[in-house]
């Protein structure tokens, strides 16, 4: 058993971390660091587990555990790192935006890999730091990676998503009340979403020529889940795109590509992306489907914790789709 902690436990991620970890074969949590709630019952923020964990937030951090779960606000994991120290033998798993970016990701004398195993699952093994995706990112990049790889998103590609209102996180603004979200569609961050950089360097990793990226992000009224649609020029036959992405995830044991069309609750409550691919003349549509807070965040978060200590890398994610 390794012991885990977390850090900034009583949000979204965090709670869903304490969910995944409390059911995990090969994890225990050591504590749930919060500032705002320490000394009370995880219970209190999180009501539905009631009866399954007597744990209790603490205001102090155990510098010693085997992994530490960064679940603050953006911005906030680089001047945490900088007031508490871990052992040299701790393992970092962040899931905000401070190191995804390739000129953020030397910090402390730590080297943070990017946390998307089916680009970088060979890195993520030997890593001691991870920077975990964006949860857009995740699902665009799942979505566009093979075309990348073949150098065949040379065009523009246009990417239209929605998501659940979590995405936003636990704290309340005009626009995730209910009153205003629900029977509510609205677009934000249009052609300039911070999640952009990442999927940029992604795909131009593999050198290959890449278009602009014309991303349209939505709000949607509902929880939790997205859904990415994208398009481009392709020159080729769908069966030619299905053998590619095909191929390109034999090896992905979440990701996977549907020849029937996809809708969200294929995959909200799991860790699980799903994609389909339709072709309209010359064009090349790409959907794709994951839960923001799970393959978009926490369950990804432990999917990389699973590779980075070498347990079977579903360990503790075979969750249960809601689909009715």
């Amino acid at each position: 058993m390794i012991k885990a902690g977390i850090i900034g436990g009583s949000g979204y991620t965090g709670g869903e971390l304490i969910r995944i970890l409390l059911n995990h074969p090969q994890a225990e949590i050591d504590f749930v660091f919060s500032t705002t709630r320490a000394g009370k019952p995880i219970t209190s923020a999180h009501q539905d587990l009631l009866g399954l964990t007597d744990l209790a937030f603490t205001g102090e951090v155990n510098p010693d555990v085997d992994v530490v779960f960064l679940c603050l606000g953006h911005g906030n994991s680089t001047s945490f790192l900088k007031e508490n120290n871990f052992s040299e033998d701790t393992k970092i798993i962040d899931l905000s935006n401070d190191f995804r970016l390739k000129a953020d990701a030397h910090f402390n004398g730590k080297e943070f890999v990017y946390g998307l195993p089916e680009l970088n699952k060979e890195a993520i093994t030997s890593a001691d730091a991870i920077a975990n995706p964006g949860c857009f990112a995740t699902a665009i990049q799942l979505g566009l990676l093979p075309l990348a790889k073949a150098g065949l998103l040379k065009n523009e590609v246009h990417i239209n998503a929605v998501t659940g209102s979590t995405g936003a996180g636990v704290g309340l603004s005009s626009t995730s009340h209910f009153s205003w979200r629900n029977n509510n569609v609205s677009w934000y961050k249009p052609f300039s979403h911070q999640h952009l950089g990442e999927i940029g360097e992604s795909l131009d990793s593999y050198g290959n020529p890449v278009g602009k990226l014309l991303f349209l992000p939505n709000r949607g009224n509902f929880t939790r889940g997205i859904l990415a649609t994208a398009y481009t020029a392709f020159d080729g036959s769908l069966e030619d795109a299905k053998a590619l992405f095909k191929a390109f995830y034999a090896g992905a044991v979440f990701t996977h590509v549907s020849d029937e069309p996809i809708h969200l609750k294929q995959v909200v409550n799991t860790n699980q992306c799903h994609i389909h691919l339709h072709q309209h003349e010359d064009l090349i549509l790409i959907t794709s489907a994951i839960d923001n807070l799970l393959k978009g965040a926490s369950g990804q978060a432990v999917q990389n914790m699973n590779l980075m200590f070498g347990f079977p890398e579903t360990e503790g994610l075979l969750l249960k789709a809601g689909v009715f």
